[in-house]
């Protein structure tokens, strides 16, 4: 799932969660919307809960207020994890947000599905044709707008420069066998190769993952998916590495129970150079900084290695982008607010203060970071992209994939458990 310095990420103190019941949706939209001296008031419920992010997104927020005088933004962010619960039970309970984050795929469809979700095709016209095209793939079903990218990007290594010169690396690996070589060559300098955080789950499944698309191909995701199945040899061979890694016990101690961006955990790790890598995607960066130092000029990106006989490329990506989409019924304002959102202006602050990677063309230039220049330069060569899993399929599909990888990353579920689980999840669902 995974989501710029905006996605898939950050951490909410308990304190923050405290009250956010359904109560707090009581004011969406509001009988003042349209009124010629009352206001209106739109609830945006976003991820965007670690620095710099954080204070950028709520300083956009008063900006279309003072632009809207008649316009009041309430803002409700939540950590990657909590969000997903909520929403969760948001749409069991058929209310959601006037504005919320969305990755799109399986999950945003259940939600569209359900009658919950505003269709935006006409409502954005002409602006959010001007958008990269793959950015707003995800919100696409049935040819109809669904929501609206405010990011694109893609799962890769981030990695120590310094860690990897000590223990004798040159460059980074390009095949799997050569990446288990590197991992090897940490160990032996008495480096943690790689961070990981296995309380969260969704960060082992990008392995899994991609993983499975070296092995099968892009294509072949989602075409099990589909066919209700994936026990086939690529699926069962792609659990079959993860477990030679797993073997080579390569992640920090007490990986297990570590978060992702709490003050120690996965990005943490890597930012204050405790462990040589990480897989994550393209606002990595900046949550290493949060959460830790950050390494500054020692940090590199590779792309995820090719796996020797497979039939996937290493120009097959791996990633998604984040978006906003609307509870049916939504004010105007909701949309003005998307508006101002995908706006260049907008667009230019986010890819300068948040490293985020520009869905509006003429934001490009304004790339300053060599890493995010990197990511921008494999995204434009994919050959193919696949959205991730927990948000690709079905809410349970997307789900069980990452607590079967989960169990086979703690050793307590075989290569054969995990592609068979999931399978059966997808046929009970779909």
């Amino acid at each position: 799932m995974g989501d710029p310095a905006l996605s898939r990420r950050g951490f909410l103190a308990a304190s923050a969660a405290a009250g956010l019941g359904m109560t707090t949706l009581s004011a969406c939209g509001g009988d003042s919307d349209g009124g010629s001296s009352g206001t209106t008031t739109i609830e945006w419920w976003n991820i965007s809960t670690t620095e710099p992010a954080k204070t950028v997104w709520a300083a956009l927020a008063r900006k279309f207020e003072a632009q809207n005088p008649k316009v009041k933004v309430k803002i409700v962010q939540l950590e990657n994890d909590a969000y997903k619960s909520k929403m969760t039970a948001l749409t069991s309970s058929g209310k959601l947000p006037d504005i919320f984050h969305t990755w799109g795929g399986g999950v945003l469809k259940q939600q569209v599905d359900a009658g919950l979700v505003e269709d935006l095709t006409d409502r954005t016209k002409p602006w959010g044709d001007a958008l990269l095209p793959v950015a707003k793939e995800p919100y696409l079903l049935d040819d109809r707008v669904y929501g609206i990218p405010f990011d694109i990007g893609m799962i890769g290594f981030w990695y120590n420069k310094a860690l990897f010169a000590k223990a004798g690396i040159s460059a980074p690996p390009t095949t799997w066998s050569g990446f288990l070589d590197a991992v090897r060559k940490l160990k032996s300098a008495g480096v943690t190769p790689l961070a990981l955080a296995g309380k969260e789950k969704w960060p082992g499944m990008y392995y899994w993952a991609y993983l499975a698309m070296r092995a099968a191909g892009a294509e072949a995701l989602e075409k099990a998916y589909a066919d209700k199945d994936f026990t086939g040899a690529p699926f069962v061979e792609a659990g079959e590495h993860l477990k030679e890694l797993v073997a080579l016990q390569p992640f920090q101690k007490g990986f297990l129970g570590a978060a992702y961006s709490s003050p120690t955990g996965q990005a943490a790790a890597v930012g204050n150079g405790k462990a040589a890598m990480e897989l994550m995607g393209q606002w990595a960066p900046v949550v290493q900084a949060d959460a830790g130092k950050g390494l500054g000029k020692d940090l590199g990106f590779f792309p995820f290695p090719a796996v020797e006989g497979g039939k996937g490329a290493i120009t097959e990506v791996f990633g998604g982008g984040g978006g906003h989409a609307l509870r049916r019924g939504a004010p105007q304002a909701a949309v003005d607010f998307l508006k101002f959102f995908a706006s260049e202006a907008t667009d230019l602050e986010l890819v300068k203060k948040t490293g985020t990677l520009p869905v509006v063309p003429a934001a490009e230039s304004a790339i300053a970071d060599p890493n995010i220049k990197a990511v921008q330069e494999q995204l434009k060569k994919a050959t193919g992209f696949q959205l991730y899993l927990d948000q690709a399929y079905a809410p349970a599909v997307g789900q069980e994939v990452n607590d079967s990888v989960a169990a086979l990353i703690a050793g307590s579920r075989s290569p054969e458990q995990v592609a068979q689980s999931i399978t059966k999840t997808t046929k009970e669902e779909q």
